[in-house]
């Protein structure tokens, strides 16, 4: 049974900083080559839901972390996502089987006119979630990806979308989840203004 509060130690954590600078330097490369820029427009989204798990136990503090961490992944506006879960049954910050989460956030949906002033230059962007990548998931999040499924397929633009999940109760499985799908992300700020 996995909890999600975690215990960093100076050894993980300069190891996680590491994985961080190298993903920045992914994420500058991905946004430069790849397909064609489009236009996209931010759209606002209220989604809710019901978490209840059997194998893993998740504090209303874990679950909000792992899920805005989710959302951030695939392409939701920062400094925008609002995660509250609530109703744990021992407190917010003790780990327990169920919890109902309100979400709110923007993300980018293709624009219909390619001169509009609120456009956002985008790129069709391959993402994957699994139980190795990115790095905040684990083997133990296939129960929350399993009920995530609605909410992230509708509430963000995906092509080509592959969602699986093979959830055990009381089991971890090294490949109990997979996502795959080309997100709508804005490009970064760098490459937004060489290109303007």
């Amino acid at each position: 049974m996995q909890c999600s509060k975690r215990i960093w130690t100076p050894a993980a954590m300069a190891a996680l900083l590491a994985f961080g600078a190298l993903s920045v330097v992914r994420a500058a490369d991905d946004s430069s080559a790849g397909g064609p820029v489009v236009a996209g427009t931010w759209v606002h989204h209220n989604a809710h839901f019901t978490y209840w798990g059997v194998t893993t136990l998740y504090s209303c503090d874990g679950l909000e972390d792992n899920i805005k961490a989710l959302l951030l992944h695939l392409g939701a506006r920062k400094g925008d996502v609002k995660v509250n879960a609530r109703g744990c049954p021992h407190g917010s910050s003790v780990p327990g089987h169920n919890a109902i989460v309100d979400l709110d956030f923007y993300s980018l949906s293709p624009s219909d006119d390619a001169n509009a002033a609120n456009n956002v230059p985008a790129r069709w962007t391959p993402v994957t979630v699994n139980t190795t990548h990115p790095h905040f998931m684990g083997r133990g999040d296939c129960e929350l990806v399993d009920e995530l499924k609605d909410t992230l397929s509708k509430n963000f633009s995906l092509r080509d979308l592959s969602y699986r999940t093979d959830c055990v109760p009381w089991q971890e499985t090294l490949d109990g989840f997979s996502v795959k799908a080309e997100a709508l992300k804005p490009l970064t700020a760098a490459v937004a203004a060489a290109r303007g």
